[in-house]
């Protein structure tokens, strides 16, 4: 039997030159390709392919799209590619989830100050566009405008999220919230608010207000833009 067909090729099978991890100490990271990264981080390929061959295989089913990956889960990965087990899948979605919270931190420090929409969206369209379920989020402000916290408040299904607005105004309070900001996605793309939409926003701004707490706007987002109740007038 041919072993060179029947056995995993690890990082350390592979000519010396090629090994992602003496590049990366000797040429730095950036000099890596992204399948090489990839590899670093899952360790070993399947029968007969190598590492990066295999994170290369990964990239290019993903359009060579980190985007794409980031989309997929654990599930979708180890039944798709051969050599990727839920250890490896886990690490490469963990990966990408740090890299996506890197991204927000450096936001963060670009824009500090939430003034208007589309500079909310600009800074949460990265956690919430991409998705295929609903989700509700809320940002707690300082009076400067500022930005004191970012949370998820509830998680749900493909045309609907249920809303605690209990919880919602208790996370408010604990982070001495000046005004808040409340977002969530639609992930068909439509913008258009729902009924049920409208009546929340309702709902929580006479909350927010019994609590002296303003809800400054309610912003839907999807990867097709946003849509601002505070710019079309109905906050």
């Amino acid at each position: 039997m041919n072993s060179d067909c029947n056995y995993t090729r690890a990082i350390k099978d592979l000519a010396e030159e090629d090994r992602p991890r003496e590049k990366a100490a000797s040429k730095g990271f950036r000099a890596l390709t992204t399948a090489e990264l990839l590899a670093i981080l899952i360790g070993s390929g399947s029968r007969g392919e190598s590492v990066v061959d295999l994170c290369q295989r990964i990239l290019n089913a993903n359009g060579n799209k980190l985007y794409n990956l980031s989309r997929r889960n654990i599930q979708d990965l180890t039944s798709t590619f051969h050599g990727i087990g839920e250890a490896k899948a886990t690490t490469i979605l963990a990966a990408l989830e740090i890299a996506r919270r890197y991204r927000d931190e450096d936001e963060y420090v670009e824009q500090p100050q939430l003034t208007s929409a589309q500079v909310v969206y600009d800074y949460i369209k990265y956690d919430l566009w991409d998705l295929d379920h609903e989700e509700f989020w809320i940002i707690t402000l300082n009076r400067a405008k500022r930005i004191t916290g970012k949370f998820q408040i509830s998680h749900g299904g493909t045309s609907s999220t249920d809303v605690d607005i209990k919880i919602l105004l208790k996370t408010a309070l604990q982070q001495l919230a000046d005004c808040i900001i409340a977002i969530h996605n639609h992930p068909s793309g439509n913008l258009m608010p729902s009924h049920a939409d409208n009546m929340l926003t309702e709902n929580i701004r006479k909350g927010c207000s019994a609590i002296g707490i303003p809800l400054i706007d309610h912003i839907i987002v999807s990867r097709n833009g946003y849509y601002s109740y505070m710019n079309e007038g109905k906050l």
